[in-house]
């Protein structure tokens, strides 16, 4: 997906607004400009309707005449070349002089009557004023009409709009710039943290620390947590190589030990000898390379979502038939005790493995003639998966040892040294790390008969389901 740009966006979207909220000001300053220079064109013809009254007056023969004062007429008068129209009634509809044809507003006693129309196709604004005059016996009623064409009521409502206008854009133009210096200083931050982690080194994984507002810090921490996982990749990764170039360089170096030696050796007797270990070696090698891709797996379960409900003693059950005939062929007593059925959060493979190392662990150094058993139970609120053995066990500092072990340990048990690296370390590093991926605890304990070595994996409540 092609890149975009915050910032365009978010000038964009401003700007639009603005614009927008400008249109509306407009359009709201154009309607006031209109009520302006209408409320400014009534007045005028209301004056200039009153200066005609003033000049009504009765005859000698107790009729009405009018003299219009041309000043009352010329106020109306506007560079726009507005065009006046005029007449004055007498009671009763009486005309007395003007444009006959003007029509007459309806307006009430005393006051001011306003009307927009048309005259001689020319679009006016007109206003009739009712007033009386005194005789002495008698007040004669009479009416005015002044009218004007819209010309410059027009013209003031679009130079108030143009003002207007001109106001607003230069509003605009300054909000745009406040728009464009607010956008730039606030994404600062975000050009700040790119700068700060482009400037890292590759192998650099620590925490970003940039100081950043409060709306970047979910992306910080989204960083930061992303880069902790990537530095347990890296760790993973590493210790698998460690682990993969420590464990497979003895048995290699066996065979090719041994290979050296049948091509020396003089009799069928000496090259047999070699061939066994030679064997021996890579048979070594290939447990060890099996148990350095179940490491390499739970490395890359770590934080999946891979765990699901498990029967734990039906897995327990099928390991332990499985290596019967490992046990018996080395004269020991292996089997299972327990419960039925007992459910746990587990990933079925890692924990048939777990069990496999725990119970390769008690075949390999109990002993012949041992007895070694499996057993699924519960303890208070907990799930437990034993293994237990009769053999001559493990001291209290390597079982510390053991459960001190990480992954990528490069040194055997003390007590196994002498058996070139046997793997047991590693093996226990795995059921370590397969535990902890479960939310489980592995402890290793004294045998309950005061001899042996008891392995005990106990799963969390929460994990567990009895």
């Amino acid at each position: 997906m092609k890149p975009y740009s915050l910032r365009r966006r978010l000038l964009l979207w401003l700007l639009m607004a603005t614009a927008v909220l400008g249109l509306l000001a407009l359009v709201d300053t154009w309607r006031e400009a209109l009520r302006t220079a209408q409320s400014v064109s009534d007045r005028v013809l209301v004056g200039s309707a009153l200066a005609i009254a003033e000049r009504v007056t009765v005859d000698e023969s107790g009729g009405l005449e009018v003299d219009i004062p041309f000043s009352s007429l010329e106020m109306l008068a506007s560079t726009a070349q507005d065009k006046v129209f005029y007449r004055v009634d007498g009671p009763v509809g009486h005309f007395l002089t003007g444009y006959n044809d003007l029509a007459v507003v309806s307006a009430p006693p005393g006051g001011v009557g306003f009307a927009d129309g048309v005259y001689g196709n020319v679009g006016i604004r007109s206003a009739t004023l009712l007033r009386e005059v005194s005789t002495g016996a008698q007040s004669i009623a009479f009416s005015v009409t002044v009218a004007e064409s819209t010309r410059a009521r027009a013209a003031l409502a679009r130079a108030i709009l143009l003002r207007s206008a001109l106001r607003l854009g230069l509003l605009m133009l300054g909000v745009a710039g406040i728009v464009w210096v607010a956008v730039t200083v606030a994404l600062r931050p975000l050009e700040r943290l790119g700068e700060a982690i482009a400037e890292r080194s590759p192998g650099d994984l620590r925490p970003v620390t940039a100081n950043t507002p409060e709306e970047v810090e979910a992306l910080v921490i989204a960083i930061n947590s992303f880069m902790a996982r990537l530095q347990t990749a890296l760790e993973g990764l590493r210790n698998f190589t460690g682990n993969a170039s420590h464990q497979l360089r003895t048995p290699l170096a066996v065979v090719r030990t041994q290979l050296a030696l049948i091509d020396r050796s003089d009799s069928a007797a000496q090259t047999a000898t070699a061939s066994d270990k030679a064997r021996s070696a890579l048979e070594r090698a290939e447990r060890v390379l099996a148990q350095l891709l179940v490491l390499a797996r739970v490395d890359a379960s770590s934080g999946a979502a891979v765990l699901q409900p498990v029967d734990i003693a039906a897995i327990a059950r099928e390991v332990t038939a499985e290596l019967v005939p490992s046990a018996l062929a080395q004269d020991i007593d292996l089997g299972f005790e327990g419960l039925d059925q007992a459910q746990a959060v587990a990933d079925p493979v890692l924990l048939a493995e777990l069990l496999k190392n725990l119970v390769a662990n008690a075949l390999a150094y109990a002993g012949r003639g041992a007895i070694v058993t499996v057993r699924v139970i519960t303890e208070a609120d907990d799930l437990v998966l034993e293994v237990e053995d009769n053999g001559p066990g493990l001291s209290a500092e390597q079982r510390a040892a053991a459960l001190g072990l990480q992954r990528g340990a490069t040194r055997p048990l003390p007590s196994l040294a002498k058996q070139e690296g046997s793997g047991m370390g590693l093996g226990l590093a795995i059921t370590a790390e397969i535990s902890a991926l479960f939310g489980a605890r592995l402890d290793l304990v004294t045998a309950r008969a005061g001899r042996g070595l008891l392995a005990r994996v106990l799963f969390k409540p929460s994990a567990a389901q009895n």
